[in-house]
């Protein structure tokens, strides 16, 4: 079955995070950006087709992605394409992703509806390991309009959700609700949805010409509120990681150190690529103590380290303690330095007995590049 992909890279919503960068390229997990999850599970499902939208700040995530080739993919028309409809806008203006879709209708419109027949719409946001031909089959012998990818266990009655399900005790579609804290009964969606190339064409065009924009509202409940798709809900049984504020990717970071999260995420169906970055093995000086953590390679440790995430080429020097901590590529923790739930974004250096103390709920963030 012919497929194609739409990755939505997503903009600036974890502050000093993702100022300079989109979600799609936020450093995760030591060696990786989140779109290397999108990237792999649909390459892993022989999906070759491939737009991946993002409006604002995507260089970073193009020198990431650079020629795809480690993924397997061929960038350019056809292939794996960077699809940046503001790129000459005049205006800042943003009102949804149908809104993005509608201006990248020539990516849809590539080639016949039986070459892709149908579109697998992912968020850079959510990560996971997925088995999409799995899900694809599921959609097709549905009969349904659209498949939503859930999980169960998201909603808490504290989380808001861009999109929630209810099902009644038949497994049919009982409640659906956007931008909703919902209780634990509803299910979230992971902002993966299928759905035939043809019906997502003609629906996009359909809602923006009656300036309506919007994923989860006006295409999936709204074209079911008022009879016109019909929905299938598939429920997603691995791990899945909801990176949607600081909170929850400073957790799902830490998470990583338990074996049976790591190994789900990078290897429940297929392996996660990432950007070739050779480097020399780490470095444990002889009165390092390294306890509990996710280390990349290239590191130069002489310190303590316990319960953190090490990105590349990391230095943490004799004397500084670190702690709950998220520490990306190429910065260095000087000596005597005391660090408790923070995170360093890449080439930061902390200055000798500098002592930075935040908490899980709102840990501390020191930008790219700079000196504390």
């Amino acid at each position: 079955m012919n497929v194609m992909g739409i990755i939505f890279a997503n903009d600036a919503t974890m502050g000093d995070l993702t100022s300079k960068r989109t979600m799609a390229s936020l450093p995760f997990g030591g060696r990786y950006r989140q779109i290397d999850f999108h990237l792999s599970n649909m390459a892993a499902a022989g999906i070759r087709h491939i737009g991946i939208i993002s409006r604002h700040n995507y260089q970073s995530l193009m020198n990431h992605v650079g020629d795809a080739e480690e993924w397997g993919l061929e960038l350019g028309e056809g292939g794996l394409e960077f699809l940046t409809p503001y790129a000459m806008s005049t205006t800042d203006r943003y009102r949804g992703k149908l809104e993005n879709l509608y201006n990248a209708m020539d990516f849809l419109e590539y080639g016949s509806d039986d070459e892709d027949e149908y579109v697998i719409v992912a968020d850079s946001s959510i990560l996971s390991n997925m088995d999409l031909p799995a899900i694809l089959a599921a959609h097709i012998e549905s009969g349904k309009d659209i498949t939503v990818v859930t999980k169960s266990g998201i909603a808490n009655g504290e989380k808001r959700l861009d999109l929630a399900v209810k099902l009644d005790s038949k497994g049919g579609i009982q409640d659906i609700a956007v931008d909703y804290v919902a209780p634990a009964d509803y299910l979230a969606s992971m902002d993966t949805f299928v759905m035939s190339k043809a019906f997502l064409k003609h629906h996009v065009k359909e809602c923006v010409a009656r300036d309506k924009y919007h994923m989860d509202r006006d295409l999936v409940m709204g074209l079911w509120q008022h009879g016109l798709a019909s929905l299938n809900v598939y429920e997603f049984e691995g791990i899945a990681l909801f990176n949607e504020s600081i909170e929850e990717y400073f957790r799902n970071s830490l998470a990583l150190i338990d074996k049976e999260v790591r190994h789900d995420l990078f290897g429940a169906h297929h392996p996660v690529f990432t950007k070739v970055r050779d480097r020399v093995p780490s470095y444990y000086g002889e009165n390092c103590e390294i306890e509990n953590c996710l280390v990349a390679d290239g590191c130069f440790l002489e310190g303590e380290a316990e319960d953190s995430v090490l990105f590349r080429q990391v230095t943490i020097c004799e004397g500084a303690e670190v702690e709950h901590c998220v520490i990306m590529n190429d910065t260095v923790v000087g000596e005597g330095c005391e660090l408790e739930y923070v995170i360093l974004d890449k080439n930061v250096t902390v200055r000798p007995g500098s002592r930075l103390i935040g908490t899980a709920k709102n840990p501390i963030i020191v930008k790219r590049g700079e000196t504390v």
